[in-house]
């Protein structure tokens, strides 16, 4: 009678432990921004506010550029390189227009992969990387060499249909550098496919902005101060600091064969993690939470959209997203790993941290990494859940050897 009124004294104690809040978190009063943070009427656990000295500003000029990012070729000013706003590329269609026509060559053609446009028996002609009314004067006296049209002003018209995407190369301190083609159209979103003829288009998305993002958008270490585009043996360089800052910067329109290069720094730049003009609105983030409760993601209300996050979502914010935070205090010792790579060299980190300390303490901000694309968050389990898991396995150990006992007793 004594051991059950024990045992029962012992679970009772457990129930109720389970129940404790757990101490009030700490903060720095320069935390404080909105109103409600701090409770007024005493009701509400507030923790201690401590004070935290002003950390120094970090500006551009504290940033030095990686060495050996400068392209080749000769510098010359962004007016120099050229307008590209109207520069033919391959995808672009045209309408051209042949007077009289009896060869039935009118019509709407599209610029081949190889930038050239090829009319009837006539040999292709070079469309990309030039003007539409320079290209109409090539057509045009190409066309007078095979005897097709007269030699006159307007026996060829020709009018730009539809803007079609670029191809560029990015590289640099982008998350994904290589071949994008910012402006590429769906079928459903081309123009003049229901509407007719049309003349005149202004694709918005052949831009060094657009290219940037189709490449995963900038790295917290770019050096968007000073982006490159290289255009055949010459470049540029360009400020975009505006496009992050908000007040707006000169966003110049690139063609197909342009090069953009964004140098390093050996900085990390808390206003390049978020969502803008520059970088990606969200990320996507590996989750795994496995617990006794939650035998798999599925159970833990881990799906495709919890592990697509803000870009600028630091690791707390991740782990409550997973379901890793919250719940009895008796599973507050949980701890959770970051799996990250080091986007300069490759090399995989690890990063520990004890959930209830990144809630808790005042300076959580200085353990608390932002998420990066492709980064990894899992959870580990309480001390409590794991002593529950034994007991789970000894219980089932103990029923397993208790069964073929009671058989074996059975038939003797």
């Amino acid at each position: 009678m004594q051991s059950r009124f024990t045992l029962s004294l012992i679970a009772a104690s457990t129930m109720l432990a389970g129940c404790v809040a757990g101490p009030a978190p700490d903060n720095f009063r320069s935390a404080q921004w909105a109103p409600g943070q701090v409770d007024r009427t005493n009701i509400h656990p507030n923790g201690d506010w401590m004070d935290q000295p002003a950390r120094q500003a970090k500006t551009t000029a504290t940033c030095t550029m990686l060495s050996g990012q400068v392209p080749r070729g000769q510098q010359v000013t962004l007016r120099d390189l050229g307008p590209a706003d109207h520069l033919l590329a391959p995808g672009d269609r045209l309408h051209i227009n042949i007077l009289g026509d009896p060869d039935g060559l009118s019509g709407t053609y599209t610029i081949d992969p190889d930038g050239t446009v090829a009319l009837g028996t006539v040999a292709p002609v070079q469309a990309s990387g030039m003007q539409p009314a320079d290209f109409e004067r090539v057509l045009r006296a190409e066309l007078v060499f095979n005897g097709l049209v007269r030699p006159l002003r307007n026996s060829v018209r020709i009018r730009l249909a539809e803007a079609a995407g670029v191809t560029v190369h990015v590289a640099g301190a982008v998350f994904q550098s290589g071949v994008v083609h910012p402006g590429e159209r769906t079928p459903e979103s081309r123009v003049g496919q229901k509407e007719g003829e049309l003349a005149g288009d202004t694709n918005p998305s052949r831009t060094v902005s657009a290219a940037i993002r189709a490449a995963g958008g900038v790295r917290p270490d770019a050096n968007v101060t000073n982006i490159f585009i290289v255009r055949g043996d010459r470049y540029a360089a360009i400020d975009l600091f505006g496009l992050v800052a908000g007040f707006g910067a000169t966003d110049p329109v690139i063609t197909s064969g342009d090069r953009i290069i964004v140098p390093a720094t050996d900085c990390f730049d808390d206003d390049l993690v978020r969502p803008s003009a520059l970088t990606q609105p969200g990320i996507k983030v590996y989750m795994s939470n496995l617990t006794r409760s939650a035998n798999n993601n599925a159970g833990a209300a881990i799906g495709e959209k919890t592990g697509s996050l803000p870009y600028g979502t630091r690791m707390l914010q991740g782990l409550v997203a997973m379901n890793c935070v919250g719940g009895t205090y008796m599973q507050s010792d949980r701890r959770a790993v970051l799996i990250s790579r080091n986007p300069r060299n490759g090399k995989s980190i690890v990063i520990e941290r004890d959930i209830e300390k990144l809630v808790r303490e005042a300076d959580r901000d200085e353990a608390d990494p932002y998420l990066m694309p492709g980064d990894a968050l899992a959870c580990y389990d309480s001390r409590w859940t794991n002593f529950r898991e034994a007991l789970g396995l000894i219980g089932e150990a103990t029923g397993t050897a208790t069964a073929p006992l009671l058989i074996t007793q059975a038939i003797n």
